[in-house]
């Protein structure tokens, strides 16, 4: 069976870290990071409905959403997955303080970033009910934000390195949350749809086993 490999997920492991450090954190300096020696991928079959979870710099994947999920556009999941955890993995929280919806939505922003969307995924920004509903629609909000200041999301982890505020919003933008989420949505809501998001891209596989031992480390930054 077509299969991502382990060298392929070190590999990516390794890339997705740089790409979250470099382009979207803007943490240039170890110091700036949080301390993790070592990162850990592993494919499990849990009962829970996540597809994957992360905590104290170790990933899971669900082995039963990997095995179900079409052969065709696996590895371009398996890699956007793997973005979005390992955003999870150096994003700073707030000391726990921050909305989950937050924290989610700027892992989600990564995975965006990176280009690496689930297949089939709507480009139409969405709007939703809340700005820290989390998923896409923050992932999107935050995009907003971004085009308001450049370096948005890399300054607002960086103020939660230690802390959470709504009134980071407020201190950077110059307006409330609340207030540019109103502006988002009036300037989103009335845009027409534009399809679907398709992969151009070829994907290349590699052919070993599987998934052939779960609850292993697949992989080992």
């Amino acid at each position: 069976m077509h299969e991502v490999g382990l060298n392929y997920t070190r590999y990516k492991m390794a890339v997705a870290s740089q790409f979250i450090w470099q382009n979207i954190f803007h943490q240039y300096k170890p110091c700036d990071r949080r301390n993790y020696q070592q990162v850990k991928l592993f494919i499990n079959v849990f009962n829970a409905s996540k597809v994957a979870y992360t905590g104290s710099g170790e990933i899971y994947f669900s082995a039963n959403y990997l095995e179900k999920y079409p052969t065709r556009y696996l590895r371009r999941e398996f890699t956007g997955i793997m973005y979005r955890e390992m955003a999870r993995v150096w994003q700073w929280n707030g000391d726990g303080q921050a909305n989950p919806g937050l924290i989610d939505g700027i892992a989600n922003y990564v995975r965006m970033k990176a280009n690496l969307a689930p297949v089939g995924q709507s480009t139409k920004p969405k709007c939703g009910g809340r700005w820290d509903q989390g998923g896409d629609v923050t992932a999107r909000f935050l995009d907003y934000c971004d085009s308001m200041r450049k370096g948005f999301v890399a300054d607002l982890n960086m103020k939660m390195k230690y802390s959470y505020s709504d009134n980071y919003f407020q201190q950077l933008l110059g307006k409330s949350v609340n207030q540019v989420w109103r502006q988002y949505k009036k300037k989103k809501a009335n845009l027409a749809p534009v399809g679907r998001l398709v992969s151009q891209t070829h994907v290349w596989w590699q052919m070993v086993p599987r998934w052939e031992r779960y609850g292993q480390v697949l992989g080992l930054l």
